[in-house]
C-alpha cells in the first residue's frame, strides 16, 4: 500500500508529465502515473493535445494486457467520463481493471464530469483532491474556461512606476528593459489569442506575434484578436501574421470571449491599449494581471488604466499578489482579483 508522502510525490511528478502537453487549444494538459501494489511504478503517460488519447490511455497503452490489474493511478485531472473524439478515461481504467484512483482536480466540464462517481460505481477506490492547491493553479486557465464557459483572461500592461503606459507624445518604446519584453513574448505564445482594440491597432499597428530574442517567431503564435467598430487598413502589419486575425465590431466583450471559447481558445492575453483594457476591468472579465514595472517616471496624462468604474474608495478594485519577480532593472506584478 502506497502512503501519503509517496502519493504526493507521485502527484508532483503526474504534475511534471501534464507540462509536456500543449499549453493552448480547448483540452487541459494532464499527467497520470501507475503505480503497482508496492509503489512502484508501472507506466507514465500525458496528454498530447485534443483529439490524441488522454493521459489514462496513454500510460496504459505503455502497458501489456492485464497488467494494470490491482493498479493505482494518479491523475492530476478527474477522469473524464465523456466520449468526444475518445473514450471517456474512468470506463478505460474500469476496463483495466485499475483498484484505485487518485486525482488532484474535480473536473468542473459539464458534459466531462462525472468520472469520479462512474469509477466508484465499479467497485473502485476513489480520493479527490490530492495536493490540489499545487494542481489548481496549473490548471488554472482551462479550468476557468470550462466553469465560466470563456477563455481565462490575462490583462498586461508595462508602465512607469508612475503608472504611465506612454509618454505625453504617445511614444511607449522602450518603458521596460529587452528581459520584461522577452517575458511578455514567452507568455503570448503560451495563450490562445492576443487581443487590442482598434485604437492601439492604428497607432502602433502592432505585428502580435510572439518572438524570440532574435526577432524570430516562436513555435506557437496566439491567434489575433482586435476589438472595435473602427477599420484595419490591408496593408497592417497583423494582416500578415501566421494567424488569420478576428475582428469584433461590438463592445459586447463577454459575447467575444464566449466566441473565442468556441474556437477552442482556453487563455486571451490582452495587450492594449488602455481603453480595452478599462473596459475588461470594468466589466469584471480579468483573472490575472501581469504588470511591468520600469523605474522611471513619465507623468502626463497617458496612463496605463482609465476608468474602471471606481467612483470612491469603497468601490476599489482589490487585488491579491500572486508572486513578483526582478527582470532586469524591471520589476514583473501576477496579481489576481480577490
Amino acid at each position: 500500500m502506497t502512503d501519503q508522502a509517496a502519493l504526493e510525490a507521485t502527484m508532483r511528478r503526474a504534475l511534471a508529465l501534464a507540462a509536456n502537453g500543449p499549453a493552448t487549444g480547448p483540452n487541459p494538459r494532464v499527467g497520470c502515473v501507475l503505480l503497482d501494489d508496492s509503489g512502484q511504478v508501472l507506466a507514465e503517460g500525458w496528454h498530447l493535445g485534443a483529439g490524441t488519447p488522454h493521459a489514462e490511455v496513454v500510460a496504459l497503452s505503455r502497458l501489456a494486457a492485464g497488467a494494470a490489474r490491482g493498479a493505482t493511478a494518479v491523475v492530476t485531472l478527474e477522469p473524464c467520463n465523456h466520449t468526444g473524439r475518445t473514450g471517456p478515461c474512468s470506463l478505460a481504467l474500469i476496463d483495466a481493471g485499475v483498484r484505485r484512483v487518485v486525482y488532484a482536480v474535480a473536473d468542473p466540464g459539464v458534459g466531462s464530469s462525472g468520472g469520479a462517481d462512474r469509477l466508484h460505481g465499479a467497485g473502485i477506490d476513489v480520493t479527490g483532491g490530492l495536493l490540489a492547491d499545487e494542481v489548481e493553479p496549473f490548471l488554472a486557465d482551462w479550468l476557468v474556461a470550462a466553469r465560466l464557459g470563456r477563455p481565462f483572461v490575462t490583462l498586461k500592461w508595462a508602465s512607469s512606476l508612475d503608472g504611465r503606459a506612454a509618454a505625453d507624445d504617445g511614444t511607449s518604446r522602450w518603458i521596460t528593459g529587452p528581459l520584461a519584453r522577452q517575458d511578455v513574448h514567452r507568455r503570448r505564445a503560451a495563450a490562445g489569442a492576443i487581443l487590442v482594440g482598434t485604437g492601439t491597432a492604428l497607432a502602433d499597428d502592432p505585428a502580435l506575434t510572439a518572438r524570440d530574442a532574435a526577432g524570430k517567431l516562436l513555435p506557437t503564435q496566439p491567434v489575433p484578436v482586435v476589438i472595435g467598430t473602427r477599420g484595419i487598413p490591408n496593408d497592417a502589419a497583423l494582416r500578415a501574421h501566421p494567424h488569420p486575425p478576428l475582428f469584433f465590431a461590438t463592445d459586447d466583450l463577454l459575447a467575444v470571449l464566449h466566441d473565442l471559447h468556441r474556437r477552442g481558445i482556453r487563455h486571451a492575453f490582452i495587450e492594449g491599449g488602455p481603453t480595452l483594457a478599462s473596459a475588461f476591468v470594468a466589466a469584471g472579465l480579468v483573472d490575472e494581471y501581469l504588470v511591468y514595472l520600469a523605474p522611471t517616471l513619465l507623468g502626463g496624462a497617458r496612463l496605463a488604466l482609465g476608468d474602471i468604474g471606481v467612483a470612491g474608495i469603497t468601490d476599489q478594485r482589490r487585488l491579491a499578489i500572486d508572486h513578483y519577480d526582478r527582470l532586469g532593472d524591471d520589476l514583473l506584478v501576477v496579481a489576481r482579483p480577490r
